[in-house]
């Protein structure tokens, strides 16, 4: 890639961000959310909103090739509508720690009867009881991608025993990572799974009506993932039958609807997929954005690509 001639213009969604990178030498950056037409043709680099659905992604059809830069790690279904000749990044780097901070959260509230706690408070009620412990206990992470590799650095000073889980297996130096075919094998032996894994057509549907059998009784199902890596109604059984206690920052569908039989059951605590959105993104987002800009301004190659331009 050659360097850059010229000033680079790039897309925000926000004014705040557009604020952030005005200082930025050699930049021209405009405010555009992907709602309308784009603001001119000879754009460089564009930042999606966050959370936005995939579809936006039309917007760019007229386009020269340009970078597009996501604002969020998981990028399924972007292949799908990404048009040709355009290159896609993910924000990896950005929402790995507050991910697993909340993971992290989501397992001790739920051991330690954080909900029952705060109910018996609003009602001025002293309920003294004994409760599980994070400490002592077993936990699986699945996925040993960026987030699920936070999550183990997280755990290790509350003295668990932390089971590795990937798609295959391997060592390294911290020891052996499981394969997750082995999952069946492990899954009765542990208080808590964390599922911190993408979804793809590997893993869509994995924690179903086996592997929730599967799992110890009443042990914790903890998911920072996506909602599809889990089988809704299948889980929803499983607690009710208590099989299965479950923390959900992600759920399927996806948001849930007020109707739907997750949020009043005992023994599920639910978030609503506010895992990276934590006061730390904005910075590391615009970190990561001066990366790209001096990367193209260079001609040095895009930072995260995980869809290179098709032809």
């Amino acid at each position: 890639m050659s360097q850059h001639r010229g000033p680079l213009v790039v897309t925000v969604p926000t004014d705040e961000l557009r604020a952030a990178l005005a200082s930025v030498p050699g930049t021209e950056v405009v405010v555009w959310d992907l709602s309308g037409p784009p603001p001119r043709q000879d754009l460089d680099l564009v930042v999606v909103p966050y959370m936005a659905d995939p579809a936006v992604l039309a917007a760019l059809k007229d386009l020269r090739p340009l970078l597009v830069q996501s604002q969020s790690i998981g990028y399924e279904g972007v292949s799908a509508v990404l048009p040709d000749g355009h290159t896609f990044s993910n924000a990896a780097g950005v929402h790995e720690a507050s991910t697993a901070e909340l993971a992290a959260g989501l397992m001790i509230a739920s051991q330690r009867r954080l909900p029952a706690l705060l109910r018996a408070q609003a009602e001025h009620t002293w309920a003294h009881a004994e409760s599980l412990a994070l400490a002592d206990s077993t936990v699986i992470v699945v996925g040993q991608g960026g987030v699920g590799r936070a999550v183990v650095r997280r755990l290790k000073p509350f003295e668990v025993d932390v089971v590795r889980v990937a798609t295959s297996r391997r060592t390294d130096a911290d020891g052996v990572v499981r394969a997750i075919d082995e999952l069946p094998g492990l899954l009765p032996d542990a208080d808590i799974v964390v599922l911190a894994l993408p979804l793809n057509a590997g893993t869509a549907g994995l924690v179903d009506r086996e592997f929730l059998a599967a799992m110890r009784p009443r042990g914790l199902l903890v998911n920072v993932a996506r909602g599809g890596v889990v089988v809704t109604a299948d889980l929803v059984d499983a607690v009710r039958d208590g099989q299965v206690r479950a923390a959900l920052d992600v759920v399927d569908p996806e948001p849930l609807p007020p109707e739907h039989a997750l949020w009043g059951l005992d023994g599920v605590i639910l978030t609503p997929h506010v895992g990276g959105h934590s006061a730390a993104m904005r910075p590391r987002v615009v970190a990561l954005l001066r990366r790209q800009i001096a990367a193209l301004a260079t001609g040095a190659p895009a930072h995260n690509v995980v869809l290179p331009a098709r032809p």
